[in-house]
Formats: structure tokens, sequence, C-alpha cells
């Protein structure tokens, strides 16, 4: 059963793919017990993940990267995800944030910011939700006040990955009272390093245990003008359109996540008796099977048409949107279904398919909780 086939790939993304699918058997699957279970830093495979090119390569070959594009992370993150979602999230986050700073940041933020990420000689990441507030991004009360010399930021971000980890975050914040609450918001460059900028990791998740999330506090955190990205004011927009791109990729840890659990559920029913015969002969077994390979199907011919429709700037908000709720929920399904074939070994943690089960529970709330995806989706799904 290979349901990552690349039947469905663009040709220009099979021999990443190929990488991803050897560096996952070679290093997340035979650690990702152990991680789950110590809930560490997997340093080691990130590492390794750097060594073989697959982490922080969607930087553009100017500044030191491979400039992967959408549809050459989707299928990397496709086979991470199948094989640890925890794991795999600690990599794709390795580079967070990046795409603001080359999208939208000045040529000296780029020489100074993005190559040694790509480089993999540092680390970003991006803050934007906090403590009170998740979804709602023009409700954040973190402040930035322009100062002679520069900005001051005041407030917290919570769920920040890499918060204590990374070298530099990108980081959303309010500049303006405005009526137009939209471009009330800014985004700004903050080294991890500077006063003011206190970070702790957040206590024990439930699931993708190797991936780490953190509370910061900015108290009077003071930063230099040029840390700006973009205009100020416009924050809020360049979220969005960035978020168009992630939330194609949060599509594919759904996907990868689905896949993992179809898998550990099909070898499971054919390994196991009850009443005289396999659990697989069954009907009802069949059928949910069959339900669960429909639904994942479906779900993964339409992450990678969207992350076509992305790509080419085509209703890309509404495509995102629908993806990355499609793709999450029916991760959600078929995790579900595989603990009830799994039947009262599904709570053992020493099988798969409970991990999976926690892990499957995230992504349906990270880059934006699935019911403000249906608002998005209403809102610029208009036919």
């Amino acid at each position: 059963m290979d349901l990552l086939d690349e039947s469905v790939v663009p040709a220009h993304a099979h021999e990443v793919k190929r990488e991803a699918r050897e560096f996952a058997d070679e290093h997340i699957r035979p650690n990702a017990e152990e991680y789950f279970r110590s809930g560490e830093y997997p340093w080691d495979v990130l590492e390794a993940g750097m060594d073989a090119g697959l982490v922080a390569q969607d930087i553009s070959e100017e500044y030191g990267g491979r400039g992967l594009d959408l549809e050459q992370v989707l299928a990397i993150n496709e086979e991470f995800y199948a094989a640890d979602a925890g794991i795999a999230l600690t990599l794709m986050l390795a580079s967070f944030g990046c795409e603001i700073i080359e999208t939208y940041g000045t040529e000296a933020q780029k020489d100074e910011y993005l190559r040694p990420v790509a480089a993999t000689d540092q680390l970003s990441g991006l803050a934007v939700s906090e403590p009170q507030t998740g979804s709602d991004m023009a409700g954040m009360t973190t402040t930035a006040e322009r100062t002679d010399d520069g900005w001051v930021l005041n407030g917290e971000k919570y769920w920040v990955g890499n918060a204590v980890e990374a070298d530099w975050l990108t980081v959303y914040a309010k500049t303006g009272d405005g009526d137009d609450r939209y471009g009330n918001y800014s985004m700004f460059i903050v080294e991890t390093d500077t006063a003011g900028y206190e970070a702790q990791h957040i206590p024990e998740k439930i699931g993708m245990r190797a991936s780490k999330q953190g509370h910061i506090i900015f108290d009077d955190c003071e930063i230099p003008e040029e840390n700006l990205v973009g205009t100020e004011g416009g924050g809020f927009y360049v979220l969005a359109d960035f978020f168009n791109h992630g939330r194609v990729v949060v599509g594919g840890h759904g996907i990868g996540l689905a896949a993992h659990a179809i898998e550990e559920t099909w070898k499971f029913v054919h390994d196991r008796e009850a009443f005289g015969r396999d659990i697989a002969e069954f009907q009802s077994t069949q059928h949910i099977l069959a339900d669960m390979r429909m639904e994942f199907e479906a779900a993964r011919a339409l992450n990678w048409r969207a992350a076509r429709k992305v790509k080419q700037g085509e209703d890309a908000g509404f495509w995102a949107a629908a993806t990355k709720t499609k793709s999450t929920e029916t991760a959600v399904d078929c995790s579900e279904r595989g603990m009830q074939l799994h039947g009262g070994r599904s709570v053992l943690e020493e099988y798969p398919i409970s991990r999976v089960y926690r892990d499957a529970r995230i992504p349906v709330i990270y880059e934006g909780a699935n019911e403000i995806q249906r608002n998005l989706i209403y809102r610029q799904g208009d036919i």
C-alpha cells in the first residue's frame, strides 16, 4: 500500500519527495516513539535534516537555499508527517517566518537573516497568537510603539514554535488604533537575545511532543527602526498572504497523518483475530477501511489541486482554507476510526495509532482554527 504515491505530484517535486521518504525511513520513524515519550527537542534529527538539505530550503538560491516551491514543500511534508508529526513539525518550523522576510523584507534584512537560516546556522520562528487571542489576527494586543531610536515591544505571545530555540523571530504587533482594525498591525524582526525578550516552553502537550512551543513576554523590548518588515500597518495583509501558503502545507500535515492512521489500521486488522477469523474479514471493518480510504483520496486530491491554485494565485484564500480544513479533519476522522478498529489496544501507548490520534487533534487548530477557515471558505467561495 503506497498511499503517498507520486501520481498526483507534479514531476518537478518527485525527486525531493523521494529524498524526504528516504530520510523519514532512516531518521524519523526509528526515533518517533522515543521522542514522543521523552518530549525532548529532536536536535539530532533536525541536524540530520539540515545535512540532507531538507530543512529551511524553501529559501531561494539567491540567499543560500534550494528555492523549493510550494509543491515541493508539500511533498516533503506529506512524507515527514506520515512518519511522525512531532518531529516533522520541528523540521518544518526551523525556517518558519522566512517567507515573510523574503517577500516583504529589505535586501539588508534578507542578507542578515535569511542566509544564516538557509545555511542551517540559525533557526527562525513566527510569533502571532497570544494567550487570550488565537485566530483573531485583528484582536492581538501586543504593542510596538515608535521611539526616537526604533520600536519598543510590550505584551505576550503564545504557541510560538522555537520561541526558546530560535535565533530570531518575525513578530506581529499592534502599531495603531485606527478605525480600520486590519490596518493597525505591523511585522518586526526580533532577535531572541534582545533585552526584554523572555521565553519559556509551554507545559507538555498531549500530541506532537517532539515539537516545542513557547510563551514569550516582551517587557520594553527595544528593536531598531530597520527591523520593521514591509510597511507600517501592513502586517495583517502580510500574514493573510503568508497563511495561504502555510495552510496548503498544513493540509499536507493532515494527509501524512491520515496515511499513517490508515497504514497502522490496515496492518492491525489483518493480523488480529476475533470470533475465529481475521478482523479484516468482517464486512463492517471493510466498510470502515473503505470510507477511510475514500476520504483520504478526496482530501489528497484537493490538497494537490489547492497547491497548484495557490501557487498560481487563483482564489488562493479559498483553496488554502478549503484544503487545510478538509485534510486536517480527514486526519482526525481516520485516526478515530483507526482507534475504534484497534479496540481496547488503541489506548496503549505502544500502538502508533494512539500517537496519531493525539497528534491529529492539533493541526485542526493551528494556522487558524477550522471554524475560521469555514468563514473564509464561505466569504471567498463565490459561485
